[in-house]
């Protein structure tokens, strides 16, 4: 009875460090990958507008905020011949078509309630522009509540003239001081564009698409297919082009805005959501990442794997957490983080999420009310934990949900806040 006991102590030992061993070595990627974000890499001059893109907007019930993207997009800082608008009103109920054909876009209606979700519309939609006569040179990709920046098309020009297939935009807030539960997303938008995307571009290795503000070129698409139907379409292309050796490339001064929820249950329910699909991208597409790595030997399988063991390190660190509170578990193991490693170290580690906000707001010259947000910033924070297991726990259900959406702005609106602010 002994040496089984001994030998069940053994296994939890080995378990217990191995989790601690992926605790700190993720930890420690992450914090020495941010640092890479501090600074910008100077990029190559303007370029003169050349390629012809097909913007595309899969819309549901977007009635109130349709027209002002479409009013934006028209204007923005590219000769109009070189670009149009398509729409496709998603089994839509209101006047989101009429209202899109209205402003100016070209419009496809779609009706299917069997196969419902962003990823289906946006299939649809590239099916009807490929056959279409006249061809484009690349995609870019908004939502319906969305608003951009005038030199968005001349950024995506630039990085296609460089030769980048796949390119992801700078995710800006449109509404970052409604509530503190936007505020606190809208931060963590910053914080990710500046410490994660623009670090990942500047270690050279792939950068994830976000939903919105991407581009995608023509040819891309049309060898390999969009076939995203995930609920979160943007990580499954991330991953099945880099599946194909192709790399997603970012943009830091192509901004898109986009609207975040108002609510916290809101944030909840979008949050869980993406758990729900990162969990089963992750599930069907790390094995094949670290297979690609180790045969090829590129980091960037690896990196790519790592984003997409998130959810199974939050779950870890916070099941390791709860162990630490369970006093009767504590002689029984070894600590790695008391007994080895300086509590100095993890207080600053520890510390990170949040002097890490503070530094992504100001390389970014974020207004002076944006670091009120960090009062509250880490519950919402610590809120992705129930969040995540809650995600795993259904992350074979793919029930597609809408968000709706609010805020009908204009592009001018965002301009005269952001003077404002900078003033």
């Amino acid at each position: 009875m002994d040496s089984f006991s001994n030998i069940v102590q053994e296994i939890f030992n080995v378990t217990m460090i191995s989790l601690q061993v992926i605790i700190i070595f993720v930890t420690l990627y992450y914090f020495i990958l941010s640092i890479l974000g501090m600074r910008r890499k100077p990029e190559d001059d303007e370029f003169e507008p050349k390629n012809r893109f097909a913007i595309v907007v899969a819309a549901h019930n977007e009635q109130r905020v349709i027209a002002p993207l479409i009013n934006n997009l028209k204007n923005l800082d590219y000769p109009r011949e070189l670009f149009d608008i398509f729409v496709v009103a998603d089994n839509c109920t209101d006047n989101t078509a009429y209202l899109a054909k209205k402003a100016g876009a070209y419009v496809y209606k779609r009706f299917d309630e069997t196969k419902r979700g962003k990823g289906y519309a946006l299939e649809y939609l590239f099916s009807k522009i490929f056959a279409l006569d006249h061809t484009y040179d690349a995609f870019v990709l908004f939502d319906a509540d969305n608003l951009v920046k005038g030199n968005f098309l001349r950024e995506m020009n630039k990085k296609l003239c460089q030769g980048d297939q796949i390119i992801q935009g700078y995710v800006d807030s449109k509404n970052p001081y409604d509530t503190w539960v936007t505020t606190s997303f809208s931060i963590a938008f910053w914080m990710m564009n500046r410490l994660v995307q623009l670090a990942r571009f500047n270690f050279g290795v792939s950068n994830t698409l976000a939903g919105t503000g991407m581009c995608i070129s023509y040819d891309v698409l049309k060898k390999f297919g969009w076939g995203a139907h995930s609920l979160v379409e943007d990580l499954e292309f991330t991953m099945k082009a880099l599946v194909y050796g192709i790399k997603t490339s970012w943009a830091h001064d192509a901004v898109v805005y986009d609207e975040k929820p108002l609510s916290f249950v809101q944030s909840c329910h979008q949050r869980k959501r993406w758990a729900q699909g990162q969990v089963d991208v992750a599930c069907r597409y790390l094995p094949i990442l670290l297979v690609k790595g180790f045969r090829e030997k590129k980091w960037l399988y690896f990196d790519a794997a790592m984003h997409l063991f998130q959810p199974f390190f939050l779950i870890i660190s916070a099941s390791f957490i709860l162990m630490q509170v369970l006093f009767f578990l504590r002689p029984y193991y070894v600590n790695l983080f008391i007994d080895y490693i300086p509590a100095g170290v993890w207080q600053v580690l520890s510390g990170s999420v949040v002097v890490f906000a503070i530094l992504s707001l100001y390389l970014d010259k974020k207004p002076t009310k944006a670091y009120f947000g960090l009062i509250l910033y880490p519950i919402f924070m610590y809120s992705w934990i129930p969040i995540i297991i809650a995600g795993f726990i259904h992350r074979n259900k793919k029930e597609w949900s809408h968000t709706l959406h609010t805020r009908s702005i204009n592009y001018e609106e965002i301009r005269a806040e952001e003077k404002v602010s900078t003033s």
